[in-house]
């Protein structure tokens, strides 16, 4: 019997808890998994020496690129994003990292319609939004980031024009905003510029359909939660776990 986990702050929302426990119960695995919450990424090791049965870990906000810090190695994809969410617990005792969200998003992407343009805006800067940069880069979108405090890198959310929407079909919610409890909150977008060759995609599953999702099928356009991305990448990181 070997012991999973979650590590990040405030997860009692979180799918991989209820994803892998189902799995387990399906497939007749002693095996459990369990949520961790840290108030600082250097309490992971703590958790490890206190649950010496840990295989592996996966990780969530806030902590997917402050972890690095406290691995023994890291995968090159994940380097490169400079995001982990996934962890490997080594026979000897290291720390490997990983990146399955990118692998996620590039599966639920590609079933998604296509747009009339592969142009893309990523609101918000933190780990999650590296993996979805790195898929966009790959597949060839011409890409922002918006943030809420401007730079040579970054729009700031003031600055969405209705030129600005226009020449970005795709938008994706790579922050926390509209995540339960707090179901009425969203990015501060102009929605009124959506359009029918728009796509808005929340990595945010909980609720299914979110603010965010509900103000841009308003307007006509088509929308995607993250549920399907973060399917994908948990049976990457059981695949990745089990090597």
């Amino acid at each position: 019997m070997a012991k999973y986990g979650l590590i990040g702050k405030n997860i009692g929302y979180s799918f991989s808890k209820t994803f892998f426990s189902t799995k387990f119960e399906q497939e007749n695995r002693k095996d459990t998994y369990h949520n961790f919450d840290l108030d600082k990424i250097e309490d992971l090791h703590s958790i490890i020496e206190q649950h010496p049965d840990l295989k592996g870990l996966n990780v969530t906000i806030p902590y997917k690129e402050a972890v690095i810090s406290q691995l023994d190695r890291t995968d090159k994809e994940a380097r490169k994003i400079g995001a982990v969410n996934t962890i490997k617990i080594l026979k000897d005792g290291r720390l490997a990292g990983y990146n399955t969200d990118h692998y996620g998003f590039a599966r639920s992407l590609a079933n998604l319609p296509p747009l009339k343009d592969k142009t893309a805006l990523i609101l918000g800067t933190g780990g999650a939004s590296k993996a979805i940069a790195y898929v966009l880069e790959a597949m060839d979108y011409k890409f922002s980031h918006v943030s809420r405090t401007e730079s040579e890198e970054h729009l700031s959310y003031k600055k969405l024009t209705r030129e600005v929407m226009n020449n970005h079909l795709l938008i994706v919610n790579c922050t926390p905003l509209g995540t339960f409890p707090d179901i009425h909150q969203c990015p501060d977008i102009p929605y009124h510029w959506i359009t029918k060759d728009h796509m808005l995609y929340d990595l945010v599953y909980n609720p299914r359909e979110s603010e965010f999702l509900k103000r841009g099928f308003a307007q006509g356009a088509n929308v995607s939660n993250g549920l399907k991305m973060l399917e994908y990448q948990a049976k990457k990181s059981w695949s990745i776990w089990k090597a």
